[in-house]
């Protein structure tokens, strides 16, 4: 009937909007999943980082589905979300970019299978984030949740960058056409 239930089973609209964040949310660790594949297929090491990911995409997800404005103190303290992955993304950030060259020209989604699906990914986590952030400012979500997702697309750009780089594959570079 158009209706489904939170974690704390509270019925909502499936147009409410923690139903299209928990959307991008699953349709994020799928395209990772993705990128995962493609990666995988040519031997990166942080293939493992991206399973991770996705795992804790499952722990955005469980957030999430379990609005503040309704959860009991059981809830929530099953579904926290601490600020822990937030801070190891940030060191997976810093590691891969003291391996990159300086950005100097605005990169187009390219350079090679995976390093195009993680960019791929990196713009839907983006839609995930902003499907997040009012429910963060509504208060019904976790504030650590909108960093993780804030993060996790640094890392992801980072990581599609240094994809192609291990691949000696040409990222495209925009050029700004005649007028």
């Amino acid at each position: 009937k158009g209706f489904s239930s939170t974690f704390t089973g509270e019925r909502r609209p499936k147009g409410d909007r923690i139903f299209e964040a928990l959307g991008a949310t699953d349709e994020l660790s799928s395209a990772i999943g993705l990128a995962g594949e493609f990666s995988s297929e040519k031997g990166h090491t942080f293939v493992d980082q991206l399973h991770k990911v996705q795992c804790m995409l499952q722990d955005v997800g469980s957030n999430i589905a379990t609005p503040l404005s309704s959860a009991r103190e059981a809830h929530r303290k099953r579904t926290s979300f601490s600020e822990k992955p937030v801070l190891e993304l940030e060191q997976w950030i810093d590691s891969y970019s003291e391996q990159l060259p300086p950005l100097r020209a605005f990169i187009l989604p390219s350079g090679g299978r995976s390093s195009a699906a993680l960019h791929f990914s990196r713009a839907v986590c983006r839609r995930a984030e902003r499907c997040v952030v009012p429910l963060v400012q509504a208060g019904e979500a976790d504030p650590n949740v909108a960093k993780y997702l804030n993060r996790l697309s640094d890392y992801l750009f980072v990581l599609a960058r240094y994809a192609a780089m291990k691949e000696g594959k040409e990222e495209k570079i925009y050029v700004k056409p005649d007028p």
